[in-house]
């Protein structure tokens, strides 16, 4: 298979093949300087006790001492190129799988998004710690069983044997041990993210008391992760044990065969040799014996890296797209139907209006009425299940985020802010422009307070925001839309969390919007937002009821006697 043909986590790894090189170079010295001991062993019986020589065990010693050294030297060096590999395989694909994990989440496949971050993280590890470096050991073990085939054929063919008893072993292990480990993996996963949502919503749960219910659904799945850990647990141990009896009883029985055949006289070395040959009888099987103990780091490392490529295969990486001009501001949906990610029931059906560049449009329409999924098309969150939302005539969901980001604002309903500082926050965690940041912060009516907190805009926000009011978060949230002055913003109950001043500055802002030629689409419960409006688009059960300019829509609406917040019948206004 050429590199081309790997897949692409493969091949980020095999493109560190000079460092896995380097590193089996080292582990074959490595592996050969195991035999020291047995090669002064051998030379203390056959040199110093027959010629009774004091300096030749010195130097003997001596030589031993500098192998011991360099043993370890190359086993630190070895760990460096092995680090150097995980940090080479990291830089290649750390940026591939962060946005295939968050477009992963989008596409409503969250669960595998985040198993992605960790299953990058295992195979990266695994690279950089002793599972690796004990697989690299295993070539050496062959060589060394090679070693005692020179020294005699039988014992050669013994330590053969009893090496493939320990490959058979292993795949014993791999077999018994793997299902009910990926199944205990499955379950760690599933209470991990169960215990996750649950500290989210921490405080709806103690006020409605679901501690004690959500604590006995996560016991459940915890039991069900550690039943299947202590099966694959007593499986590894079972044949850990086994292939280490094994290596014990094969080291004394390659002593007593070579006792056995010098005292038939088939044995041409000395007792010194067959000593040597007992001892890297045990060094051959070593190797295999560590790797077999060590098995489930090594399960987990090949599970994490077929599941990650899994995942990539799902989510293919981004074409480089052509660079487009800074948007005008025309919004256009063609026939957009909508379903959810994950999901294949309908949400939208065939929407067809405009926004032209500078224009306000208000959509409105009783809960489930499908506006939040139409903001989700709008700023190119979700494909059009059919369909298309173009922005001045190119879909956007196709254009390229980057390049399109810092000219679309967005307030989602549930305004998510992240850990950091109130200016990194409404700077999107990019570049720190002060003087921009103020600006969107006084549009949004927002300077004044952060003045008045202690640290001003270097406060911490807290995860998700915790440390704020919903008003504040909403109103850091409309900030960080309006910043960078974008030329489509779209607003998704900007007001649902604001008192009285607050909902008087986002007027404000949306009148200055307007006044600056921005494109705003603007959802909304409240009639008093919608004097702000050039257009109005009325939704019921995913359809569009009513659209047209404002006034004509709110006539028609009075002369049916149908509210905002209530669908009209099914005439259009166009």
């Amino acid at each position: 298979m050429s590199d081309e043909a790997l897949p692409e986590a493969r091949q980020a790894l095999w493109e560190q093949k000079p460092f896995f090189r380097r590193a089996i170079a080292f582990s074959l010295v490595i592996g050969a300087l195991m035999l020291a001991p047995s090669f002064y062993m051998l030379e203390v019986y056959d040199r110093v006790v027959n010629s009774r020589s004091v300096m030749t065990l010195v130097m003997l010693t001596l030589l031993l001492a500098l192998a011991y050294f360099v043993l370890e030297f190359l086993q630190w060096a070895r760990a460096g190129v092995m680090r150097l590999a995980a940090e080479g395989f990291d830089g290649k694909m750390s940026q591939r799988v962060y946005d295939a994990v968050f477009r992963a989440n989008l596409s409503g496949a969250r669960a595998a998004g985040l198993r992605g971050l960790q299953d990058f993280a295992s195979v990266r590890d695994f690279v950089s710690g002793g599972g690796a470096a004990a697989l690299m050991d295993v070539p050496m073990a062959i060589l060394l069983i090679g070693v005692i085939f020179w020294i005699d054929a039988t014992l050669g063919w013994f330590s053969l044997v009893s090496a493939c008893i320990q490959a058979g072993i292993a795949a014993l292990n791999k077999r018994a041990s793997g299902p009910p480990l990926n199944r205990a993996n499955e379950a760690a996963m599933r209470a991990r993210n169960f215990a996750e949502a649950a500290l989210r919503n921490g405080e709806a749960v103690q006020a409605m008391g679901m501690a004690e219910g959500l604590r006995q659904h996560w016991l459940k799945a915890q039991e069900d992760m550690l039943k299947n850990q202590a099966r694959a647990s007593d499986s590894g141990s079972l044949y850990s044990v086994l292939a280490k009896y094994v290596q014990i009883v094969s080291g004394s029985l390659s002593l007593g065969i070579g006792s056995w055949l010098i005292l038939s006289g088939d044995f041409g070395g000395s007792s010194g040799m067959m000593l040597m040959a007992s001892i890297i009888t045990g060094r051959a099987l070593a190797p295999l014996v560590q790797v077999i103990s060590g098995w489930r780091n090594v399960a987990r490392a090949r599970d994490a890296l077929e599941r990650l490529e899994t995942l990539l295969a799902r989510i293919p990486a981004r074409p480089p797209a052509l660079s487009l001009p800074p948007p005008k501001g025309l919004l256009q949906a063609e026939q957009a139907c909508a379903v959810a990610p994950g999901s294949n029931l309908p949400i939208l059906h065939n929407l067809s209006f405009a926004i032209p560049p500078g224009k306000t449009l208000a959509i409105v329409g009783p809960s489930a009425s499908g506006k939040s999924s139409l903001a989700h098309l709008l700023v190119g969150v979700w494909p059009c299940a059919s369909g298309k939302v173009r922005l001045d005539g190119v879909d956007v969901f196709a254009w390229d985020k980057e390049e399109l980001g810092p000219h679309i604002g967005y307030l989602p309903q549930e305004v998510a802010l992240f850990e950091g500082t109130l200016a990194e926050n409404i700077a999107r965690f990019g570049a720190l422009d002060p003087a921009r940041v103020e600006e969107a912060a006084r549009h949004a009516g927002l300077h004044e307070l952060i003045l008045a907190m202690p640290q001003g805009y270097d406060t911490e926000t807290g995860a998700e925001g915790a440390a704020l009011s919903g008003g504040m978060r909403q109103r850091v949230g409309l900030a960080r839309a309006l910043y960078g002055n974008p030329r489509i913003v779209v607003l998704d109950e900007p007001n649902a969390n604001l008192d009285d001043a607050g909902e008087a500055a986002l007027i404000a802002a949306l009148t200055r919007l307007r006044a600056n030629g921005v494109t705003v689409a603007l959802i909304t419960h409240r009639a008093s937002l919608l004097d702000a409006a050039d257009l109005m688009l009325v939704l019921f059960n995913g359809e569009a009821k009513l659209y047209g300019p404002r006034s004509e829509v709110l006539a028609a609406m009075q002369k049916q006697s149908v509210p905002v917040d209530r669908p009209a019948p099914a005439s259009r206004l166009i």
